[in-house]
């Protein structure tokens, strides 16, 4: 990590400090980091281990939260809130729960100067708190299902390898928690969720990803089992992207969440929980960043269209600028997100930089021949093709534009993808493997001890079993080569 003090050189021209300083291919950390503060999409704060969401990043969040928060409302999900402190009576209800971030909880132990007759902790999730209140809240079939879901903050100390995004001791996510009459309900609602998620990932942000279980040793503390959505980045490291827990009734009994049932009868609540995080945002710039800058799938992108005026002489200035203002109006009429970037204070040179370094998809020019010949000039950001589009047709194609690059980036990412999946027979094929980066996929015996071996030895670990493969017949687990039980995916994360 580099330090969120350090100050560019004061000698540095305006170019160079609006660019990159290093190569993508050659130092990953470094660019991504770079990337992150250059782009302002977030800052270092002064605590340790916390940052600051700048405008732009928090622009890109909030496109997120409205994708999601669209699909799971049709669904009957209710949005709520909940404290940020909880009491250590509380967490303890659920031991084995509680334990589990026992080392990473930030506690609260006096108010002013009065010492607190207990101590409260800062929420580093929010399951203990939120079934309290579900406990007092259902009575009967008749309350269930409870779809809940909430957008918070949750605090978990990481101080010393802090990265913005993917590792900060307080983070924006949103955690949905459910209760249902039956086991059957709520494993639906795992899947359901889970697929969502997939949506936001594949038609939202042009990440692909796999999906499936973490293994009993990776599951969420207090699950029954967990699934995951797992992406690759371009350095051959994976990134959680989501996950969706089935909580069976673990909870539901420490807390006394029963209810009447039809048949007059009382029953623990079946539960689920699940949630994404802004982790998202720094998967989505790492899987599609270049030198240049960020490359934003247009349907995440805060602007989706930047207007740049090339004005050479004051005498067409005013003409230029209106027929900008128009272009304007009409992009912003057909439902598309547009800025028109007429400062005067800046080159059109510096605008293109900027906007190709903050990665807006299309980049749109207009000046003095243009508009003799009632043409513009578009720019995609993705590969930075240039086209001559009749200004009649600008809103039209402009989408057009859009949805290709959508989908472009998809394809490509899911190209990569599957080019960094192999198949490795051999433990000596693993350990290889993980040195070159990607998934490893290969057949496991299921027991904890081939699982921790493989992590203590490679630094790599099982990201999940998928849903939809089993061993062949035959096959053997290449940590011990007893017969194969399930298919694994190994790999190296964030």
């Amino acid at each position: 990590m580099k330090d969120g003090n350090k100050q560019a050189p004061s000698k540095q021209s305006e170019k160079e400090a609006l660019g990159l300083s290093v190569k993508k291919s050659q130092d990953f950390s470094e660019w991504y980091t770079q990337l992150v503060l250059k782009a302002e999409l977030a800052d270092y704060a002064s605590g340790k281990g916390f940052m600051v969401l700048r405008p732009y990043g928090f622009e890109i969040w909030e496109q997120i939260k409205s994708f999601f928060d669209s699909k799971i409302k049709k669904t009957g999900h209710k949005n709520a809130y909940f404290p940020t402190l909880i009491p250590e009576s509380l967490l303890k209800k659920e031991a084995e729960h509680f334990e589990g971030f026992t080392p990473e909880v930030f506690w609260v132990t006096r108010s002013g100067t009065q010492e607190l007759s207990e101590k409260y902790a800062v929420r580093p999730t929010s399951e203990t708190i939120i079934h309290d209140s579900m406990s007092k809240w259902i009575r009967s079939w008749r309350d269930l299902p409870m779809l809940l879901n909430v957008w918070n903050s949750v605090l978990r100390a990481e101080i010393k390898s802090t990265k913005p995004f993917l590792r900060s001791s307080e983070f924006l996510w949103q955690e949905g928690h459910t209760s249902h009459a039956t086991e059957k309900e709520a494993e639906k609602e795992v899947m359901d969720i889970l697929l969502t998620y997939r949506q936001v990932m594949h038609e939202l942000l042009s990440i692909p990803v796999l999906i499936g279980k973490k293994t009993e040793k990776e599951k969420f503390v207090g699950a029954v089992y967990t699934t995951t959505l797992e992406a690759m980045m371009p350095d051959g490291k994976a990134v959680q992207m989501g996950t969706s827990h089935h909580l069976g009734q673990n909870f539901s009994k420490q807390f006394e969440i029963r209810f009447l049932g039809e048949d007059s009868e009382l029953h623990f609540v079946w539960q689920t929980s699940w949630g994404i995080s802004w982790r998202l945002v720094g998967a989505l710039v790492m899987m599609h960043g270049d030198d240049k800058g960020l490359v934003l799938p247009p349907r995440v992108a805060p602007i989706q269209v930047a207007i740049i005026p090339i004005i050479f002489s004051s005498t067409k200035s005013g003409d230029v600028l209106a027929k900008c203002r128009q272009v304007e109006a009409e992009l912003s009429d057909s439902g598309l997100r547009v800025f028109l970037d007429s400062r005067e204070n800046y080159t059109p040179g510096w605008k293109f930089n900027e906007w190709e370094l903050k990665g807006v998809p299309l980049r749109i020019e207009i000046g003095p021949r243009d508009l003799a010949n009632l043409t513009s000039v578009f720019v995609r950001r993705d590969s930075g093709n240039k086209e001559t589009i009749p200004l009649s047709k600008i809103a039209e194609t402009a989408k057009q534009k859009l949805d290709e690059i959508q989908t472009f980036l998809f394809a490509s990412a899911k190209k990569r993808l599957d080019e960094e999946i192999s198949e490795v027979n051999s433990y000596s094929e693993l350990k290889e493997k993980m040195e070159k980066g990607g998934f490893a996929k290969s057949g496991w015996c299921g027991s904890s001890e081939c699982e921790i071996k493989v992590k203590e030895e490679t630094g790599s670990d099982i990201r999940l079993i998928p849903f939809d493969e089993i061993p062949e017949e035959g096959s053997k687990c290449m940590v011990c080569g007893r017969n194969a039980t399930q298919i694994a995916y190994f790999a190296r994360a964030y």
